[in-house]
C-alpha cells in the first residue's frame, strides 16, 4: 500500500477525505481503520475528529462525494426529457449510465467507493447508514424510481421491488469487479477498462431482466 501524503497542498478535511476514498475503495469499509486513514492524510485522529466526529461521519462525507454528483446526473438527465410522459426504460438506463460515468471519472476511487457504500449499506448491521441515504438521497432518487416504475406496470410492487434490487446487484457486482472481468475475456487484449463500454454492454440485459414476464406466488 502506499503511505505517501494525500495532496499536501490541500487542505486537511480535503485531504482526509481522499485518503479515505482510496483506502475505502482498495479495502472497504470495515477493514480501513482510522490510523491508516490518518497516516495516508498525514493528520492526527483528532483532525478526523474535528472535521467529521467519528469514522461514521467520515463515511458519511466520503458517501456525498460520490452519491451528491450521481444525483446531479440523474436530475440533469432526467431534466432534458422532452416527452411529459417520461422516458422509455433505455433511455432511463441511460441516464443511470451517465450519472455512473460522471462519477467515475469524478477520481480514480470515485465509481469504486460508491459500488462499495451500496454493498455496504445492504449490511443488517448498517441501519444507520440506510437512514443517512434515506434522508439525504431518498428525495432526490424518488423522481427516478417513477419512471422506473412507470416501465414495469405489469408487474406487482413484490415483484418490482426484487428487479430493483436485481438491478442494483448487478451493477454493484459489474462495476465492483470491472478489471477482473476484463481479465477473464479471453476475446480481448483489452487492458484499460472503459466504464462506458461495460455500461453499453449492461444495459440491454438490465432492460430486457426489468420487463421480463414477472415471477407470481
Amino acid at each position: 500500500m502506499d503511505n505517501t501524503s494525500m495532496c499536501p497542498g490541500t487542505d486537511t478535511s480535503s485531504r482526509i477525505i481522499q485518503a479515505a476514498e482510496k483506502l475505502f475503495a482498495e479495502q472497504g469499509f470495515k477493514e480501513t481503520t482510522m490510523r491508516q486513514i490518518t497516516t495516508l492524510a498525514d493528520v492526527n485522529l483528532a483532525a478526523v475528529n474535528y472535521h467529521f466526529g467519528s469514522k461514521k461521519g467520515l463515511i458519511h462525507s466520503v458517501a456525498e462525494q460520490s452519491l451528491t454528483p450521481l444525483c446531479e446526473a440523474i436530475e440533469e438527465g432526467l431534466g432534458r426529457q422532452e416527452d411529459g410522459s417520461g422516458p422509455e426504460l433505455m433511455e432511463l438506463m441511460k441516464v443511470l449510465a451517465v450519472a455512473l460515468v460522471r462519477v467515475h471519472h469524478r477520481n480514480d476511487y470515485a465509481l469504486a467507493v460508491l459500488m462499495r457504500l451500496l454493498d455496504h449499506a445492504y449490511r443488517p448491521s448498517q441501519q444507520d447508514l440506510q437512514q443517512f441515504l434515506r434522508d439525504q438521497y431518498g428525495k432526490r432518487i424518488a423522481v427516478f424510481l417513477h419512471y422506473l416504475r412507470e416501465n414495469t406496470t405489469g408487474l406487482s410492487e413484490s415483484e418490482f421491488f426484487w428487479r430493483l434490487h436485481f438491478l442494483i446487484g448487478s451493477v454493484i457486482f459489474t462495476l465492483s469487479n470491472m478489471h477482473a472481468l476484463v481479465e477473464l475475456d479471453q476475446s480481448t487484449d483489452q487492458k484499460d477498462v472503459e466504464v462506458e463500454v461495460i455500461l453499453a454492454r449492461m444495459l440491454p440485459v438490465i432492460c430486457a431482466g426489468i420487463q421480463a414476464k414477472g415471477h407470481e406466488h
